[in-house]
C-alpha cells in the first residue's frame, strides 16, 4: 500500500491473500533488508544465531500476549501453509481413533475434509454445500460421531465470506480450527480448543510460515509414519527449527505483531474490524439490490466481503474503474466470481471509506 503521506495516489490493496501489509511494516522491511545484523540482511543470517533465536522468542511472547494464550498451549511456527495443516491435524491428533468430525461451510473446510480422507474416516457433521456455502448449518442439524477424535471447522471462509458468529459447541472432543483469515480480529476463549492454526499471509505477515497453537497434552500421539517436519511434538522439541527456518517470513511476522500491539488489544481490533465491514455492508444493503451479498446476514464475514453486481459487464467495469483510482484486487475468487473486499487488520479505515464512496458513486451513475 502506498504511503498516504506521499504525493502519489494512495493504493489500497483489498486482496484476500497475500494481503496488504501496514505501511510502517513495509518501511521497516525496506530499511532492514540491507543490514539487519552486522552488515547482513535478515535473509542471509543463520536461524541458529543467538540474535535470531532471541527474535523468535520475542515473537512468541508477543503472540501469547495479544491472544492471551494459556501456558498449557505450545506455540509452533511451521512450514507449508494452512493447506499442510489439513493433513498434519489428522496425522497428529487422531490418537488411535479412525474417525474425526468435520464441519464443511466453504471451499477451505471442504478441502480439509477431503484431505482427512487419506488418514481416517472423516465424519461429516454438517455441510452448507447445497446452500452454495451462504450460511452456517443450523446447530440442530448437526450430527456428531461418538468416536470422533476432534471437531474441525474453518472459522472464516475467505472465498464465500462466511464466518462463525461464535465457536461451535462440542462435548467430549476438542475443537480444531483454521483461523487463517480472522486470527487477531477478535478475542479467543481457548477453553474448548485443542488446536488453532493460521497461515501468515492475511493478518500475520507474508506467506511461508504458519502459526500452530496446540495443547501440550495432545503432543506426542502422532501416527508413526508422520513426517518429522509435520510432527507437532518434533516441532515443539526443536523450537520450530527442525529444518532451516523461513527466517524472512518469521521476521515479518514479528514486525506485524509489534504493529498490532501498537493498535491495542484484540477487543480494539474486533471493533475496528466491525466498523470497516459495516461500512461496506451498509452500502450493499441500501443499494436497492444493485449490490448483492450472497451470505445470510448473521453469518457474514467481518474480514472478507463478497458481493455481486447486476451483470458480469457491470462487474468488469466496476473492477476496472476501482483499479484506476487505487482500489486494487477487488475481483472475487475464480470459483465464485463477482467482487470481494478483504478487510484485514492492515487495511486502514480510510481505504474502506474510499471504497464505500466509490461503490455509492458507481451505483448512482450506473444503476
Amino acid at each position: 500500500m502506498t504511503d498516504p503521506k506521499s504525493n502519489k495516489q494512495p493504493i489500497y490493496n483489498f486482496g484476500a491473500g497475500p494481503a496488504c501489509l501496514p505501511v510502517d511494516v513495509l518501511e521497516q522491511i525496506r530499511d532492514d533488508i540491507p543490514d539487519w545484523y552486522e552488515g547482513m540482511s535478515i535473509m542471509e543470517i543463520s536461524h541458529r544465531l543467538p540474535v535470531f533465536m532471541e527474535l523468535t522468542q520475542s515473537i512468541e511472547q508477543d503472540l501469547r500476549s495479544l491472544l492471551t494464550i494459556p501456558d498449557e498451549f505450545a506455540v509452533l511456527f511451521m512450514h507449508g501453509g494452512a493447506r499442510t495443516q489439513f493433513s498434519a491435524v489428522p496425522l497428529n491428533l487422531l490418537n488411535g481413533s479412525k474417525v474425526a468430525d468435520y464441519l464443511v461451510t466453504g471451499h477451505w473446510s471442504d478441502l480439509a475434509y477431503q484431505d482427512a480422507q487419506r488418514y481416517c474416516q472423516p465424519h461429516l457433521v454438517a455441510s452448507s454445500k447445497e446452500e452454495h456455502y451462504t450460511k452456517i448449518p443450523e446447530e440442530k442439524e448437526w450430527n456428531f460421531s461418538k468416536q470422533g477424535a476432534y471437531l474441525h471447522y474453518t472459522d472464516n471462509e475467505t472465498i464465500h465470506g462466511v464466518e462463525f458468529p461464535h465457536p461451535p459447541k462440542v462435548k467430549d472432543k476438542w475443537l480444531i480450527s483454521d483461523m487463517t483469515s480472522n486470527i487477531l480480529t477478535k478475542p479467543i476463549d481457548f477453553s474448548s480448543y485443542g488446536l488453532i492454526y493460521a497461515s501468515a499471509q492475511k493478518n500475520l505477515g507474508i506467506a511461508g510460515i504458519t502459526v500452530v497453537i496446540v495443547r501440550k497434552e495432545l503432543l506426542g500421539k502422532e501416527h508413526p509414519f508422520t513426517p518429522p517436519t509435520m510432527s507437532y511434538a518434533f516441532c515443539e522439541k526443536t523450537q520450530s527449527m527442525g529444518n532451516t527456518s523461513p527466517v524472512f517470513c518469521w521476521y515479518v511476522l514479528g514486525l506485524v505483531l509489534k504493529w498490532v500491539k501498537k493498535q491495542g488489544n484484540c477487543e480494539t481490533l474486533a471493533n475496528a474490524c466491525k466498523q470497516k465491514s459495516t461500512l461496506i455492508y451498509d452500502v450493499i444493503d441500501n443499494s436497492n439490490n444493485f449490490y448483492i451479498s450472497p451470505v445470510v446476514k448473521e453469518y457474514r464475514s467481518r474480514v472478507n466481503v463478497p458481493f455481486r453486481l447486476p451483470s458480469a459487464e457491470l462487474e468488469t467495469l466496476f473492477l476496472n474503474e476501482a483499479n484506476a483510482i487505487g482500489l486494487k484486487q477487488l475481483k472475487g475468487h475464480k470459483t465464485v466470481g463477482g467482487c470481494r473486499a478483504s478487510l484485514y487488520n492492515a487495511m486502514p479505515l480510510e481505504g474502506v471509506e474510499k471504497l464505500a464512496e466509490f461503490m455509492k458513486e458507481f451505483e448512482k451513475t450506473r444503476g
